[in-house]
């Protein structure tokens, strides 16, 4: 099968096949196969992250475009400035072959007034970010009527991130006769209403199974104790020196410890989150992307959208709270086909998360340990005579030192010189781990075991148990006046009432939604710091939600 099966222009196949597409990835093929007659017919498609979905909507897009009429025809919705630039990219890189077509990426954290410019002389396809876009539809730049299709590229990121009420507002103002194309990673409840509220009879089509990660991404995990949580991190990154990755936080403050605490430990790195300004986050970005950077340190957030090649490792510092998040942290990496690792560190308290995710996206964890200060040494000085074996040697420009050097090192063996060579470099990994326990694991490598075996005998875990785990805790509960009514649900209130507070979730009890309201509990000896934080209350979807005591 190749694309030339779906693509009746032979410029494009032409143009595909020159760029190294020959062979459309099973995605698109499915998506093609029912757009190929009917490009009018309402679509959802799903698949994990990394699966060539941009491809999927992107070529049938392109083909259907009047180029004549320099009205904007096709709106793609998307939740970050990166996704935008990226499928902008795409499209401007499938579409070569049609000169007259125009495209254009919008997006907030820039001049909106560049934006307007670009519109006025007529785009065939804009791709923007949900309030940038709603923004530009007020200003009457983008006309809703002339919309023929949208498309919603990581429908569930952008419902995660709380663009509901903005989708909602566009959503109403497009014909009703317009084409819908919708693609996601998973499909959540808030994907359903979507569908259900503005698509006509879609076709639904999967790769795999719906909510499923990468089947390229292997899964780890290393038990550990709360406190030996850095630690452990230093250790993993230590013992792989190619590794070229993105390190998730629950909070914004975690992000920025972790990086600050890892950049004072000689690693290079940075961190990503809510609090850096748009130049800032493209000074990060572009010094992952050219690999000046080993790994970025984010939060969910801040990481939504991000398309870097060849990422080795996605590494859960700490787990998210739903299965959605953990499925598009670990969608960064194993992109396009390729393999990568998707680890985690989990503490007794995370067994139950654990337990969760591998029944839910029907797989198992590789259980790993924590690496030994003797294994990260093996790993370095492997690494070091990888590095000298694979170096380039200019003999012209090195030999009048190699004679210098030869008369230093006259009265030494061979022997006794690569022993000296690998000692000197060595040392600085020996003396940086000289004070610190050779297994950070220890006693608790048991311990998990037998956790995990009552999971396998009982069908539950000891963590199940909440009500005895937290008889030892005083808690107060807390009343928001904010409920299912205006989707939101547990993970959205823990990562806000984390970030606002300063608690760590470990300070939160038993968290209740109902349908206007929710309840919260808190640890007595942490609530006056969280309520002298939360005076006006808790932000979430842009709003101000009052708190009460109960």
């Amino acid at each position: 099968m190749s694309f030339t099966t779906f693509i009746q222009n032979k410029k494009i196949c032409a143009h595909l096949e020159s760029i190294g597409f020959i062979t459309p990835t099973e995605i698109q093929a499915k998506a093609f196969e029912h757009l190929q007659n009917d490009t009018d017919k309402d679509l959802i498609a799903l698949a994990a992250t990394g699966t060539g979905k941009t491809g999927a909507f992107a070529l049938p897009l392109i083909q259907r475009i009047e180029l004549k009429n320099k009205k904007t025809q096709a709106l793609i919705l998307c939740p970050t400035r990166e996704l935008c630039v990226q499928i902008a990219n795409d499209i401007e890189l499938f579409a070569k072959p049609l000169e007259s077509l125009s495209s254009l990426a919008v997006y907030g954290g820039t001049p909106i007034d560049r934006q307007i410019k670009r519109l006025k002389k007529g785009v065939h396809i804009v791709i923007a970010t949900p309030g940038r876009c709603l923004d530009l539809i007020k200003r009457k730049e983008i006309k809703p009527s002339e919309i023929s299709l949208v498309v919603f590229d990581e429908a569930d990121e952008m419902l995660n991130m709380g663009f509901k009420e903005d989708i909602d507002r566009i959503l109403s103002k497009l014909p009703a006769d317009k084409t819908f194309w919708l693609y996601s990673a998973t499909m959540s409840k808030e994907v359903k209403k979507i569908a259900l509220n503005y698509m006509q009879d879609p076709v639904e089509i999967a790769v795999g199974n719906k909510n499923k990660t990468a089947k390229n991404i292997e899964h780890h995990f290393y038990p550990i104790r709360d406190r030996d949580r850095f630690d452990a991190l230093k250790r993993v990154i230590d013992a792989h020196p190619n590794i070229f990755g993105i390190v998730f936080c629950r909070t914004k403050r975690d992000c920025q410890n972790v990086s600050e605490k890892l950049l004072e430990n000689g690693f290079n790195v940075a961190a990503l989150h809510g609090d850096l300004n748009q130049h800032q986050r493209d000074s990060v970005m572009n010094s992952f992307r050219s690999r000046a950077l080993q790994l970025i340190i984010a939060t969910d957030v801040a990481a939504r959208g991000i398309d870097v090649d060849d990422i080795t490792h996605v590494i859960h510092y700490q787990l998210p709270d739903d299965t959605e998040s953990y499925t598009h942290r670990s969608g960064r990496t194993a992109r396009a086909g390729k393999k990568g690792i998707s680890l985690t560190f989990i503490s007794p308290r995370d067994q139950r998360k654990l337990y969760v995710l591998e029944k839910t996206l029907a797989f198992s964890f590789i259980k790993q340990n924590v690496p030994t200060k003797t294994e990260i040494s093996e790993k370095q000085l492997l690494h070091l005579i990888d590095q000298i074996t694979e170096v380039e040697v200019n003999q012209k420009l090195i030999h009048p030192f190699l004679v210098k050097a030869a008369k230093k090192l006259e009265t030494f063996t061979s022997e006794e010189i690569i022993e000296r060579f690998f000692a000197f470099y060595f040392n600085k990994n020996l003396e940086y781990y000289r004070n610190t326990p050779e297994d950070i694991t220890g006693n608790e490598k048991r311990r998990n075991d037998r956790q995990r075996n009552e999971h396998s005998k009982n069908g539950r875990s000891r963590f199940d148990r909440s009500k005895k785990s937290r008889s030892n805790s005083n808690f107060i509960t807390l009343k928001l006046m904010s409920g299912e009514k205006d989707q939101i649900n547990k993970g959205m209130l823990i990562r806000n009432f984390c970030d606002q507070s300063g608690l760590s979730s470990k300070h939160l009890g038993k968290i209740q939604i109902k349908t206007k309201f929710s309840t919260i509990e808190i640890d007595e000896k942490k609530a006056a710091k969280a309520i002298a934080k939360l005076k006006k209350g808790l932000r979430i979807k842009s709003k101000q939600v009052p708190l009460d005591f109960l």
